[in-house]
């Protein structure tokens, strides 16, 4: 059995699961974010009077954050009543983050584990060994009742990663380039293990970025084989109380890719989808109206190191704007304690509240009809940001601000110093 079979086969009692089985399995945790009234009110439709273990679940106020309208200021307020009569002290109100974010944040997603989430980029949760998922609001309301949720087993196909990085190319780079190649359906209800020697180079926070966006070609759930960069992350968040299962070394995956990361150069997925992607050169020039770094792939602290690192000591053109949203608060403490975002709103950069901003089209950085967006997010479709004309480029949080800096989608290369990759 593969390691994602394994932890699924313990979470139903079952000795072993194969890709195709539907099995119930205990959830370890739950979360609800703000876009998803429904699911209390499917909970209670269902006959639900109380939820089956309050410790285990999770609301997140981050799409609406703060709230920018009556009706999303109500939805706020029903959830605080339900988190008071259902005793739900994990309430992660506005000044907290993206859900993604303050999962890794607080812990909640580690080796082993099934984490489901309101949320189609709960895959996140990949790079940390968990089986993370996202699921509408009826099968969230079932495990609210149950603890319980069914799931089909998944095919599972594994991407290589070998080679060096060049400079200037990151996991958001990486991610793109295999999305352009593999399509948005590739992955439909299976699960991608990312592996290789690569993986050494990469961060916890780039190991999030690539599994975030895996749902970006269909995958079910997403997965890195824990090492010891997962569990130096463990160790700084106080972690301890997890199970590391691990793949059999007969296990037949459903296809087994490689990808040389040595031939890939800074990318863009370019309007309007996700999977059409291209080397970033063919689009340097273009002119943007606005760059925005954050959300839950592109808004952690190494984010706007690098983006600091470039725009530090100059200026924004004044045909941009720069819109900076952390992803958590944790992540905004951190940026002001190392003047990251000092740096940023000096070259003229505007800081957001943390959350989920522009990032779906409802608030704090909204594009007009056929103005362009560079931006560190994981969506470009019609309307994602605003207006269905307006245009978003996605390219990692080195690109947003190098292209920032100059008006225009730039390759961030020349702009790096010598030791940043």
């Amino acid at each position: 059995m593969h390691a994602i079979e394994k932890l699924l086969a313990f979470k139903a009692g079952k000795k072993e699961v194969h890709a195709g089985e539907i099995v119930n399995c205990d959830v370890d945790y739950v979360g609800i974010n703000d876009l998803y009234y429904q699911t209390v009110k499917s909970f209670y439709e269902m006959g639900g009077k109380k939820v089956w273990d309050p410790d285990k679940v999770i609301l997140f106020f981050d799409h609406y954050a703060p709230c920018a309208t009556e009706k999303q200021a109500d939805n706020h307020k029903k959830f605080r009543a339900f988190a008071k009569e259902q005793g739900i002290t994990r309430v992660m109100d506005i000044d907290k983050g993206v859900c993604h974010q303050l999962m890794a944040d607080y812990g909640f997603a580690k080796p082993g584990e099934i984490v489901v989430i309101t949320d189609s980029h709960t895959t996140t949760h990949g790079a940390f060994g968990a089986f993370g998922t996202g699921v509408g609001a009826t099968d969230l309301a079932v495990i609210l009742a149950t603890g319980q949720l069914w799931f089909m087993v998944p095919r599972i196909f594994r991407i290589n990663l070998v080679g060096k990085l060049p400079k200037g190319v990151y996991a958001k780079d990486v991610i793109l380039h295999i999305i352009g190649k593999l399509k948005a359906d590739y992955g439909v209800y299976k699960a991608v293990e990312f592996a290789g020697p690569v993986l050494k180079e990469l961060s916890v926070s780039e190991r999030m970025a690539m599994c975030n966006m895996s749902t970006e070609m269909g995958c079910k759930t997403s997965y890195i084989q824990p090492d010891e960069i997962t569990m130096e992350y463990l160790k700084e968040h106080g972690i301890t109380d997890y199970t590391i299962y691990e793949t059999d070394p007969d296990f037949v995956y459903d296809a087994d890719l490689t990808f040389d990361v040595s031939e890939i150069r800074p990318q863009v997925a370019v309007p309007f989808s996700v999977d059409n992607v291209s080397d970033l050169a063919d689009y340097a020039g273009t002119p943007i109206n606005q760059a925005y770094l954050g959300s839950c792939t592109g808004g952690r602290t190494e984010d706007f190191a690098v983006a600091a690192s470039i725009l530090k000591g100059k200026k924004i053109p004044t045909s941009t704007r720069m819109i900076l949203v952390p992803a958590s608060k944790a992540v905004l403490e951190a940026c002001l304690a190392k003047g990251y975002i000092q740096t940023l709103l000096e070259a003229g950069a505007t800081l957001t509240a943390t959350g989920c901003a522009a990032c779906l089209g409802i608030h704090q950085g909204l594009l007009a009809a056929d103005e362009v967006c560079i931006s560190s997010t994981n969506r470009n479709f019609p309307g994602r940001m605003g207006s269905v004309k307006g245009r978003i480029f996605l390219g990692s949080p080195a690109t947003v601000a190098a292209s920032a800096l100059n008006g225009v989608i730039t390759d961030p290369t020349p702009y790096l110093a010598g030791g940043e990759r």
